[in-house]
């Protein structure tokens, strides 16, 4: 069977010759893709409690008020996202108006997206 002809490593930037048919160079393995356990999250009675206790607390925006701008916080925010380690808890919560709250999510999955990219 004829062998095809070789292409140029898949990783962005590298222009090492492959022949193997795999993609990838040597210097540049494709990651195992790993299960990651999902992250528990507070449901129910309880979540709902929580965003009312942090809303009677805090009713304004924490990140419009860090801007001089007085806007009421809508959305229950994790301050360091589950899915980096931050707990459901009290400690590591802030209410955010929607539009702060999309703009904060956007810029996670960003990084989300640069990390998974860069192998880490």
């Amino acid at each position: 069977m004829p062998k095809s002809a070789p292409r140029p490593c898949s990783f962005n930037g590298c222009r090492v010759l492959v022949h193997n048919g795999s993609g990838r160079c040597e210097a540049h393995p494709r990651q195992q893709w790993v299960k990651r356990e999902p992250v528990k999250r507070i449901t129910g009675r309880r979540l709902q409690a929580m965003r009312a206790a942090l809303f009677s607390r805090e009713p304004f925006c924490a990140e419009c008020m860090r801007n001089d701008r007085q806007r009421l916080a809508t959305q229950r925010d994790h301050i360091v996202s589950l899915e980096n380690g931050g707990p459901d808890d009290e400690t590591n919560e802030q209410g955010l108006c929607d539009d702060c709250h999309e703009a904060k999510s956007k810029r996670e999955r960003i990084e989300g997206r640069r990390r998974q990219v860069a192998g880490g």
